[in-house]
């Protein structure tokens, strides 16, 4: 600015810091001269706006400008706006009497616009121009004193004070400058005839028309002026009105009828003939005859091409009235033709910013994009509303006329939307209404506000006991709806403390994949059920997480041999039973009570002997293991060698209810109850018999206890009766004897008791003996 000391410009601050979503915020106004050199001072824009001048390159700072061309910058550095490219005010603006840019500054972190209006006020740079240089008039010698001959107006693009300020002509014994001033401010320059002509004098007049403008210094622009003096037809046609005003919409057909000319000559014949033409102009002589056409003999005035009044709201339409005299007289009438704006034009839809994605958990009143809306039609036609679906958790707040804020109005939730395609629709107050739809896609990004899963609060699974460590035993499941890092899971066993060694030490879980795996083999005998918690955590921050019970229940192997507890032998001895002679086939011997540490069909025995190469006179019950004669004994005093083989029954056996064999017990066909179905109730039996075959050996207690109970209802309870469990009564009931069975009870004559063949040991396919 310091070159250019000539120049006055003055800088009015209107408006004031721009804040989303104020819905009235104003705006700053500047005014430059046009013509300043690239990198002149506008205005300190970061002063004005009160934004500190440190954050605007952190804050990314944008200028916007419609029309898409940088006319200024801003200097990060100081806030200062500049002009980035000389400014030509008549090339922006043609004739328009103001001359205003928008500019828009946006602004992130927070988001923010201020919008900018900078007036570019005229300078006198440019000279006053006449159509044509060299101007020829004609006038009769008959002409009387005060006869006027209308020149052509001069033109200057520059406005105000700088445009045509006065006419000057040169000195002249017949003729006088006079200056009219038109209806609507144009001065309208006239040769004055003040001293009659004498054609053979003087044929012709030469004269300098000069056209000064106001500026500082004055500009001008000449025409030289030739007056031929001609005999006869002294009085020109004339224009009534001389100056008229037409509306005409915009977009009417081609040949439509403007206005028709009402032009008057006094004179008759040729004299009075006339013709019409365009009086051209030099700034637009072409878009002025494209647009209209004249009739030359009826002097109507049509369109010729459809009139668009966002190119231009009007045309000023100069007409030359020629008559056929000799020499021809002609006189000009001004025609300004308004168009009346028609709603011919939809809404602009322009997307400023937009912040995509946004966090599902993003508060209400959060800005997502700036919206503005602009229409070329006028009035009511160019008042555009947007507006957006009210089903969707989006809102939008005006700004200022034609600026809109998309913020959201609701909670957002991606796992039920991930992404929302809004369609803002652009509406005119125009009649009929126009409209234009833009749809913006909004992404949701995740937050983690889902817990995992399991597809199961608990589970249930089965083990064999004996398995090898390593094993997969069970998978677990979970899902979590979140995605990327909140929804990556991992599975870990948490110690409950309800087993006596931690649950860590016998199974462990893939954290990926929630496979288990058992660390070590399991005994049923041992460990029945294990209740494995485990739980499921994904990699969200904060972490979230969710646990589920795996009750594991141990299936039982054949792994435990069975043990005979009565008759009571120690190892290496034998059981000793003495048989009377006299015995009968039928009579029993003893009976062989054993019990087995399995449950199920695993604890099933049956009773069989040894075979040998002599005949042997005695035969052992295959389910209730008694022994009996077979046939009469021969010998006295003989003693025979029984060995009782004990064994599970075999696989292919199939006993009915009243049939199944029962841990050493005797079930015949004639006995009635059911054989226990369940692994608990097995095992319950294994433990009364058991514990009574003590209480039997022990000599303790009697087989009594109530009838058909054996003593057991009264140990284990009343559901437990004959109905139940064999009678082991039969089990141990000795021929000859008391009901009270002891260690004495099996000596007869003096024989110590032995082993009957009790040695237990185990086969390759763990076969019971």
């Amino acid at each position: 600015m310091a070159g250019r000391s000539s120049l006055r410009w003055q800088l009015l601050l209107l408006g004031a810091f721009l804040s989303l979503p104020d819905p009235a915020p104003a705006q700053t106004h500047y005014s430059v001269p046009e013509d300043l050199e690239p990198g002149s001072f506008v205005g300190n824009i970061a002063k004005d706006l009160g934004v500190d001048v440190r954050s605007l390159s952190a804050r990314s700072l944008r200028l916007v400008s419609e029309g898409g061309r940088q006319h200024f910058q801003v200097n990060l550095a100081d806030g200062v706006l500049l002009v980035n490219e000389k400014l030509d005010r008549e090339a922006l603006c043609g004739l328009s009497t103001t001359c205003s840019l928008q500019l828009q500054l946006v602004l992130e972190s927070p988001l923010q616009l201020h919008r900018v209006e900078v007036e570019i006020l005229d300078v006198n740079d440019n000279a006053p121009q006449f159509p044509k240089k060299e101007v020829s008039l004609e006038i009769t010698e008959v002409a009387n004193p005060g006869t006027r001959l209308p020149l052509e107006v001069a033109e200057d693009p520059d406005m105000g004070s700088n445009s045509i300020s006065t006419y000057e002509l040169s000195a002249s014994d017949h003729f006088a400058l006079s200056i009219n001033v038109r209806g609507d401010g144009v001065k309208m320059p006239e040769i004055v005839l003040e001293k009659a002509l004498d054609r053979e004098k003087v044929a012709a007049h030469h004269l300098t028309l000069t056209a000064l403008d106001g500026g500082d210094p004055v500009r001008s622009g000449t025409a030289r002026i030739t007056v031929h003096v001609l005999d006869a037809n002294d009085n020109p046609p004339v224009c009534d009105p001389p100056i008229s005003k037409v509306f005409l919409e915009e977009n009417v057909p081609s040949g439509t009828l403007v206005t028709q000319l009402n032009v008057t000559d006094s004179d008759e014949g040729l004299n009075g003939q006339i013709e019409y033409s365009f009086k051209t102009s030099n700034n637009a002589p072409d878009t002025f005859l494209r647009l209209f056409n004249l009739d030359p003999q009826t002097g109507q005035i049509t369109t010729k091409a459809p009139l668009d009044y966002e190119d231009s709201s009007a045309y000023e339409i100069a007409v030359r009235a020629r008559d056929k005299g000799s020499p021809a007289m002609e006189g000009h009438c001004s025609l300004r033709v308004e168009l009346v704006d028609v709603n011919d034009n939809s809404p602009d839809i322009v997307l400023t910013s937009l912040s995509s994605p946004v966090q599902e958990d993003a508060p209400p009143g959060t800005v997502i994009a700036l919206i503005g809306a602009k229409d070329s039609d006028s009035g009511e036609n160019g008042h555009v509303h947007l507006q957006i679906s009210n089903d969707l958790p989006f809102k939008l707040v005006s700004s200022f006329k034609g600026h809109y804020s998309l913020v959201t109005a609701g909670p957002l939730d991606r796992e039920k939307a991930a992404g929302y395609n809004i369609t803002v629709m652009a509406t005119d107050a125009g009649s009929p209404r126009r409209s234009t739809e833009q749809t913006i896609f909004l992404q949701i990004s995740d937050v983690n506000d889902n817990v995992p899963r399991f597809s199961s609060p608990s589970y249930t699974a089965h083990i064999q006991e004996n398995t090898l460590p390593g094993a997969s035993v069970f998978s677990v499941s979970a899902s979590d709806p979140d995605v990327g890092t909140n929804s990556k899971l991992s599975y870990s066993i948490l110690d409950t403390g309800m087993q006596d060694v931690p649950i860590s030490t016998y199974f462990h879980i893939n954290p990926e994949n929630g496979t288990i795996y058992a660390l070590r083999a399991l005994d049923y005998e041992q460990d029945k059920v294990f209740q494995v918690l485990v739980e499921v955590q994904d990699a969200g921050s904060p972490a979230l997480s969710s646990t589920t019970m795996l009750h594991l229940f141990v299936l039982d192997q054949n792994d435990n041999a069975p043990t005979i507890v009565y008759p009571p032998v120690s190892r290496g001895s034998a059981f000793q039973q003495t048989v009377p002679s006299s015995a009968e086939p039928g009579y029993l011997v003893t009976k062989i009570v054993a019990v087995d540490a399995d449950s199920g069909h695993n604890a099933w025995l049956s009773y069989q002997l040894q075979e040998t190469s002599e005949p042997c006179p005695f035969r052992v019950e295959l389910r209730s293991g008694e022994i009996r004669i077979t046939e009469a004994l021969r010998e006295s005093g003989v003693p025979h060698r029984l060995v009782v083989q004990q064994a599970q029954p075999n696989p292919d056996w199939r006993f009915s209810q009243a049939q199944r064999p029962g841990t050493s017990g005797s079930q015949n066909g004639e006995e009635g109850g059911a054989w226990p179905n369940n692994q608990f109730d097995t095992e319950m039996l294994q433990a009364m018999i058991l514990a009574s075959a003590n209480e039997a050996a022990d000599g303790n207690s009697t087989l009594g206890g109530g009838a058909g109970t054996m003593g057991l209802s009264t140990r284990y309870g009343p559901q437990f009766t004959l109905q139940h469990v064999p009678d082991y009564r039969q089990n141990v009931y000795i021929p000859g004897s008391t009901a009270t069975l002891s260690n004495s009870s099996g000596k007869r004559d003096g024989k110590s008791s032995g082993s009957s063949g009790g040695n237990k040991k185990k086969s390759g396919k763990k076969e019971k003996k």
